[in-house]
């Protein structure tokens, strides 16, 4: 068994926190945001943006 420096034993590592056991404030921000952008994040993408897009990827390629 290892220890720290001065010869105790080291602290276990807390697990991270499951996605099951989030706590309420991250619940609530989730849903806020959810609220706030979902609409906006389920919006189709311009299409002379997504030319502009191609035209870079195809600049690149060349």
């Amino acid at each position: 068994m290892t220890g720290g420096e001065d010869g105790a034993a080291d602290e276990p590592r807390q697990a991270q926190p499951s996605p099951e056991n989030d706590n309420p404030f991250d619940i609530w921000l989730k849903r806020g945001l959810h609220q706030l952008f979902d609409d906006v994040a389920n919006e189709p993408i311009p299409e002379e943006l997504l030319r502009l897009i191609e035209e870079d990827r195809d600049d690149r390629s060349a």
